[in-house]
């Protein structure tokens, strides 16, 4: 797919980042919980200590997780972060697609996404985990908001609460995407999504 090819070309280059001196010490290299081997104290310890008050405990397991898998291969933790911004492009696509019906307009969309600059410092910078990671739970509740608009039910509405939950849990102003639902009552006069 054009949209994934263009995006590795245009961030590629982060595979060879060292490192940012502002917090990826701080948070990843000198933290003694992240840049050693994984433990339940470790995982307990993530759960109880804040991440810069903004992000949550699946931003700091998702930094120990590249350590146990990588050490503290910069170049790695920053393509972990790449990976997931092009799972959050191709996730809107999938989900404006779904929205909207149109390809087209669904995809120039995405690529904007993808390769607009503000997006480099979540790539490039290991310490923004909590914004790419809050961003595939977003991206995941939207998805399961549209399937619950078309088709209610327990289940799908229990699967928008869960990514919802997962997404507070990476970063925790990923509650904006909370007002789905508002927005689409207010836009729609219910909760359906035409297509």
């Amino acid at each position: 797919m054009a949209l994934a090819a263009l995006t590795i070309f245009v961030y590629a280059p982060v595979r060879h980042a060292e490192f940012v001196n502002f917090d990826d010490g701080e948070f990843v290299v000198d933290n003694p919980h992240i840049a050693s081997v994984l433990t339940l104290d470790n995982l307990a310890w993530a759960f109880r200590h804040p991440y810069d008050a903004t992000g949550g405990p699946l931003t700091w397991i998702s930094h120990m997780v590249d350590v146990q898998l990588f050490g503290l291969d910069s170049g790695r933790h920053h393509l972990t972060s790449l990976a997931l911004h092009l799972a959050n492009s191709l996730l809107l696509l999938l989900v404006l697609y779904r929205m909207t019906g149109a390809v087209g307009r669904s995809a120039f969309v995405a690529a904007l996404f993808a390769l607009h600059p503000l997006h480099v410092e979540s790539v490039a910078w290991v310490a923004e985990r909590k914004d790419v990671l809050s961003t595939t739970f977003l991206m995941f509740t939207l998805l399961a908001y549209v399937a619950y608009v078309r088709r209610p039910g327990l289940l799908r509405y229990g699967l928008v609460g869960l990514f919802l939950t997962m997404g507070l849990m990476a970063m925790d102003t990923a509650h904006a995407s909370s007002i789905v639902p508002s927005v689409s009552w207010a836009r729609f006069g219910s909760t359906s999504i035409e297509t």
